[in-house]
């Protein structure tokens, strides 16, 4: 077996992925048409997907947003998200989706969850992925609409709704003005996480420990940039979803092969680091390839790709028995692989 098979079998989880981005562009294109929406002239709808920095990629994201209208739309773009996370090997997924992008297009919220647990009911029965979704407050709203959009989440709050995220564009908007947010979402049981050190400061890391009291950071990538950080992530054994292909999208950080790439550093530092593929569809990778890349890029052995999958399943949301029995079953596979079909 290469190295590019035991990448895709093994079992792992998802953990930074956005639907929205997870979109194939012939989807967007087929919806698009379906529910009246223009899109820019285009020879191959893969020509959609054009950007080259955060705030342009967020421009062609809330296109694709505008096109997903109905519950079944939603149902489609879900279901063929976990499709191909299944095709990657894995076995559970939890993933963001951005409501302010489709209420501003007048779809409710019941809507997009009717459609995406739908999807992901129809995902878990043909491939036995199971998932869970993270609504995503837009830190470009404002603490204010934060307010809303928790009411709303907690209003519409079903079991398949594990907890909640902060994303869009991070720079200009720190993380420090939504902790009232995130302590009434502690309040309410529900888990928390934010993008940040992506495109911001590690001090966006900090507050996201500090103030809103995150279960894990998404990127984080500037974390890096302050030891003192980085020795308290450590020991508090804060995990980061980190995205490699992604990464070549953020100045300065394009060459994985970089001894000073700061997922090499983070892994290097013995964080809690865990791959993921953010928006595949839009910025191209799989669950699979990021592990081959960073295995390839990092020159990992197997044991050591072994324990970046186990450490996905430690940084889930899912509850302790689960992970403790689901770990024993993962670790055990894992070793059946190296052994029987690595050279």
């Amino acid at each position: 077996m290469s190295l590019d098979s035991f990448a895709r079998k093994i079992p792992k989880a998802e953990l930074n992925l956005h639907l929205e981005g997870a979109v194939a562009a012939a989807t967007v294109a087929d919806l698009a048409k379906r529910n009246g929406v223009a899109l820019p002239p285009f020879d191959s709808p893969a020509e959609l997907y054009h950007f080259h920095d955060l705030p342009t990629f967020l421009v062609v994201y809330n296109l694709v947003c505008e096109s997903i209208r109905t519950a079944a739309d939603f149902q489609r773009a879900t279901f063929e998200m976990l499709e191909r996370c299944a095709d990657s090997g894995a076995r559970y997924v939890e993933f963001f989706f951005s409501p302010h992008a489709h209420l501003a297009h007048g779809v409710q919220y019941p809507t997009m969850l009717e459609g995406i647990v739908a999807g992901m009911r129809q995902a878990e029965k043909q491939y036995g992925v199971k998932s869970n979704v993270i609504p995503a407050h837009s830190r470009e709203l404002g603490p204010e609409q934060g307010e809303v959009f928790l009411d709303m989440v907690l209003a519409h709050k079903i079991p398949e709704v594990i907890g909640i995220g902060l994303d869009y564009n991070e720079a200009p908007f720190p993380a420090a003005p939504f902790a009232k947010m995130y302590a009434r979402a502690e309040a309410a049981g529900l888990k928390r996480t934010t993008h940040a050190g992506e495109n911001g400061p590690a001090s966006n890391i900090r507050d996201g420990i500090k103030l809103l009291h995150v279960n894990r950071i998404d990127h984080g990538y500037r974390v890096v940039d302050d030891p003192a950080l980085m020795a308290e992530c450590r020991e508090l054994g804060i995990p980061f979803t980190c995205c490699p292909t992604a990464t070549s999208y953020t100045p300065g950080w394009g060459d994985l092969t970089a001894l000073d790439h700061p997922i090499r550093q983070m892994m290097d530092q013995g964080l809690h680091v865990t791959l993921h593929s953010d928006d595949p569809t839009m910025i191209p990778s799989t669950l699979a390839g990021e592990y081959l890349v960073v295995a390839e890029k990092f020159a990992l052995s197997p044991d050591h790709v072994k324990k970046l999958a186990l450490a996905s399943l430690a940084a889930t949301w899912l509850d302790d028995a689960t992970k403790q029995a689901w770990a024993k079953e993962w670790s055990a596979e894992i070793d059946r692989l190296i052994e029987s079909e690595l050279p």
